[in-house]
């Protein structure tokens, strides 16, 4: 079965994907409204809800998101580059370990990313949505700020791998990986496919008041994987941020920061700005020094990579 996809057309590679995703996104759902009340005593909309008392609460909405995270991206991306091809590492862009530079530069981009994508944060966040959708997204981030509370190193740990690690590993592989060089290989362009790709993966975590700052992370990236080819650079660089934020709120509840990171809005413009400059700058840098020889067909070949 390794590579059986290998010699079908983009166009039906892009619907067996699709197909997979929602095979495991109906297996999913199945378990956590029949399976998960068995094993938890709990309903999923109780514990949504926030209607659930217990000390197991948070483990169990710990699991919820770790076995989506598992069975929603990360099964499908690889079971995919499993049937697309018959090294599926090298086709996903994981068999070679990047070099230093490359690892640094996407680092900064990320890193130096982060203000002007606050201030559209900001700026998403005012946008006149209807009161129920401002509801349901305060009832979401209410839930995560259950899940972020960490009293003790260990729950740190426990939430930077689920949060952190995780997602890096998972999203990478299902959006970078596999659905941004499908959509590429079917709009022909690049970069539209980087934009289209950065939109799906905004819009699937559905929460329309952060959309713009997770589709600007998104674009970033998916350049990142597009100039180098490498996955690992797209993962530390997805790691970076999701990391920084739970390591954020970690400092803010032991009181070693005083400024709540949950709260954006406190990037100045000028900042952004400057923010925004630097970023374009790394990117730049970042394309000259991981430059390839052909893009980004070849991506498939897995011996261009950093």
């Amino acid at each position: 079965m390794t590579g059986y996809l290998k010699q079908s057309s983009p166009s039906l590679q892009f619907m067996a994907f699709i197909g997979i995703f929602i095979g495991f996104m109906l297996l999913y759902g199945t378990f956590l409204y029949t399976g998960f009340p068995a094993l938890s005593g709990y309903t999923v909309d109780q514990l949504q809800g926030g209607n659930a008392t217990g000390p197991k609460v948070v483990a169990y909405l710990k699991l919820i998101q770790f076995l989506y995270t598992l069975v929603v991206y990360l099964v499908p991306g690889l079971l995919f580059a499993y049937l697309s091809d018959p090294q599926p590492a090298a086709w996903l862009g994981l068999h070679k370990k990047p070099k230093a530079l490359p690892i640094v530069l996407a680092l900064l981009i990320m890193y130096c990313s982060l203000w002007a994508v606050d201030l559209t944060a900001n700026w998403n966040q005012h946008w006149p949505v209807p009161d129920s959708i401002r509801q349901m997204e305060e009832q979401a981030d209410a839930l995560i700020e259950r899940m972020l509370q960490m009293p003790t190193v260990a729950d740190l740990v426990i939430n930077m791998l689920m949060i952190a690690v995780l997602p890096a590993i998972a999203e990478e592989v299902f959006f970078r990986g596999v659905m941004q060089r499908l959509i590429i290989q079917l709009v022909k362009l690049p970069w539209l496919g980087v934009l289209i790709t950065a939109i799906l993966f905004s819009a699937v975590h559905m929460q329309l008041l952060g959309f713009v700052p997770r589709v600007l992370l998104g674009i970033l990236l998916g350049a990142i994987y597009l100039l180098s080819g490498n996955l690992w650079l797209s993962m530390l660089g997805h790691f970076l941020v999701n990391g920084i934020q739970v390591l954020a709120i970690y400092l803010y509840q032991v009181k070693l920061i005083d400024e709540d990171p949950s709260k954006s809005g406190t990037t100045s413009w000028y900042v952004a700005l400057i923010s925004a400059l630097v970023t374009i700058a790394l990117l730049w840098v970042f394309y000259k020094r991981t430059k390839l020889p052909q893009q980004p067909e070849n991506l498939d070949n897995g011996k261009r990579l950093d």
